[in-house]
């Protein structure tokens, strides 16, 4: 049997404890060694919570590799920090789980990648997607032709609640277009098989005002259109809040037929009290509770591929053009036009 890897959580937020939680209960192949975050009360709170000693948290990723032993890193802080963060990693051998957005702009990926490559580690990119029951069997039955050459795809998330104020800064975040919808950038590129080769976004601003939000740029609804290399079409929206939960579905049109992943209801249950209120179901309140089992996957596949020396299913590339995706949607409504991939990518 191999030997259990040791893992060093870098980010204590909710997407940190998401993986801490998965790392700590459900991959028996894993061992969760320290915990980094700049906040005493994060790393501490998240320590006990999960029953590691106070000595194994840290205020910086340089203080857990001096003091701390581990074989891989999983990154889950602010977008503006994963460059520094991947690079240091890298450069000290651990391999790297990184969460999504990659960076903030295609030079910082190439960094990280090339860090990697360097370093001869091991980088996954944290699109779960990739591995939702529904999502990947979804991919399969595409892959093999069930509904034909696929022309169209349509793709939506929608968030519950505002995002923090660095993850709405296009500064710090590139917006909502990152921070919401990577996951839709890395979906409709996967699903359709084929490259991005230009998009046209739009976006509009209904709640911000009501709530005190003054950043530049703010936009809590989003809509992008895109044509693919193959020719195939599709579009992105997204929405954040929508403050009646946590929502993502695509839709994929071929030649032969169409299918749909995903649905608004959270769970298999309907109920009927009275004729007033009809047929009442679930929602899904949050993003940890619509993916449950596509996070408890993926860092399965981060710890197999450490033990067994492969590289991991989606990786730097997907990260890179999932941020090509995000600038080019962004100079698209800066600008006020359709903007080629071949724009961003050269430069």
């Amino acid at each position: 049997m191999s030997a259990s890897i040791r893992v060093c959580l870098v980010g204590a937020g909710r997407a940190g404890k998401v993986h801490a939680n998965s790392l700590a209960h459900y991959i028996p192949g894993a061992r969760l060694a320290a915990i980094v975050d700049a906040v005493p009360e994060s790393r501490l709170g998240t320590a006990q919570e999960l029953g590691l000693e106070a000595e194994a948290t840290f205020g910086s990723l340089e203080a857990a590799l001096e003091d701390a032993q581990f074989e891989a890193v999983v990154i889950t802080t602010p977008t503006f920090t994963h460059q520094a963060l991947a690079v240091q990693a890298a450069q000290a051998g651990k391999h790297i789980f990184l969460e999504k957005p990659m960076a903030l702009s295609l030079a910082e990926c190439d960094a990280i990648i090339g860090a990697a490559q360097r370093a001869g580690v091991i980088l996954q990119l944290g699109f779960m997607r990739r591995f939702d029951p529904e999502f990947a069997a979804a991919a399969e039955r595409i892959q093999t032709g069930e509904i034909g050459r696929p022309m169209m795809i349509k793709s939506l998330t929608h968030g519950p609640g505002l995002p923090p104020a660095w993850a709405r800064d296009l500064s710090t975040s590139n917006g909502m277009l990152a921070e919401v919808n990577s996951h839709d950038w890395d979906c409709v590129r996967w699903l359709m098989g084929a490259n991005l080769e230009r998009v046209y976004t739009e976006v509009a601003n209904f709640k911000g005002p009501a709530r005190g939000v003054d950043t530049a740029h703010f936009y809590d609804n989003v809509l992008v259109d895109i044509r693919f290399e193959s020719g195939g079409l599709g579009s992105i929206a997204g929405i954040c809040p929508c403050d009646y939960g946590y929502d993502a579905r695509v839709e994929i049109i071929g030649e032969r037929g169409i299918m749909q992943i995903g649905s608004m209801q959270g769970q298999a249950v309907v109920v009927c009290t009275d004729r007033e209120h009809g047929l009442v179901t679930p929602v899904f309140r949050t993003w940890p509770q619509r993916f449950a089992w596509a996070y408890i996957r993926e860092m399965q596949h981060f710890i197999d591929c450490i033990q067994c020396g492969r590289p991991a299913s989606v990786g730097g590339e997907d990260g890179r053009w999932a941020v090509a995706g995000v600038l080019a949607g962004t100079r698209s409504f800066l600008e006020e036009r359709p903007v080629r991939l071949s724009e961003v990518l050269n430069g």
